[in-house]
């Protein structure tokens, strides 16, 4: 399969070229909103947990044209390597089939995602809700360990512990506020990005063209099959491990590479020449 060539190879294809054109325009205007009126785009566009009040059905779609407005690399790396792997795709399949699978792999991973979102923050209320009904140095160390919820924030947690468990007065109060404040947060947090769907195009190139040589740091040759089997391992081990401080949303991009095997294989079973 890696011995593909295709008869008129587009370097930036139709469908590429407007998806780097509609996600870097967005991110412009991303940056005129939050540094000229101090407004979040993502607040309404990015992808909200569904019980938060400020999930919106098409946040599954919008999600994927935003890009952190303060990290220029989050846009810049998603677009080149939608480019550099993606244009190889969209030549073999068309645009149409491409948009297609961009699509499903980007709607796949936020799915995932919102099914992550949901186990963590029922999860959480659980913990902090045992808390709030008993707010004591137990029920407080339990919520803590488990979410880390000092992290990020200028309490010292050991401190509060402390105090907390001494019965002060003032420190449960301020506890049961902090609580109160990280559990609504924590509902709000925003995703934004094209990663999910980009971990789909990455993984359906590695599948198609498993022998191809891709070059790490442009000196070292090495198999997309292996390239793509390290990323996933890596994703997987980092979504596992869910380090505090880690905002990047590693079972989204799993779940990319998910509905890109399930596609591929579905298409490979209605036709034999699908690639």
């Amino acid at each position: 399969m890696n011995e593909y060539r295709p008869g008129k190879f587009q370097y930036l294809p139709l469908v590429i070229k407007n998806l780097m054109i509609i996600n870097g325009l967005v991110w412009l205007v991303q940056i005129t909103l939050l540094n000229r009126f101090g407004y979040d785009l993502s607040r309404m566009f990015g992808l909200h947990y569904w019980g938060s009040d400020l999930f919106r059905p098409y946040q599954f779609i919008t999600h994927l044209f935003l890009h952190d407005p303060k990290n220029f690399a989050h846009v810049l790396f998603n677009m080149f390597t939608l480019w550099m792997f993606g244009a190889t795709l969209e030549n073999l399949w068309g645009p149409k089939r491409f948009l297609i699978f961009y699509l499903v792999c980007g709607l796949g991973a936020a799915l995932c995602h919102m099914g992550v979102l949901t186990y963590e923050n029922l999860n959480l209320t659980k913990y902090a809700q045992a808390f709030l009904n008993d707010p004591n140095y137990t029920n407080f160390a339990r919520l803590d360990n488990k979410f880390d919820i000092g992290s990020g924030s200028s309490l010292s947690m050991e401190g509060l512990k402390t105090m907390i468990q001494a019965n002060d007065p003032q420190a449960i109060d301020l506890a049961v506020a902090y609580v109160r404040d990280y559990v609504h947060e924590y509902r709000n947090t925003v995703t934004i990005g094209a990663s999910g769907a980009v971990y789909g195009i990455l993984f359906a190139f590695g599948f198609l063209f498993p022998n191809a040589y891709m070059y790490l740091y442009f000196l070292f040759p090495i198999k997309a099959k292996y390239v793509v089997a390290f990323l996933i391992v890596a994703e997987l081990w980092s979504g596992i491990q869910n380090s505090a401080g880690d905002n990047v949303a590693h079972f989204a991009h799993l779940g990319g590479v998910l509905f890109a095997f399930l596609l591929l294989k579905g298409w490979s079973k209605r036709r034999s020449d699908f690639y």
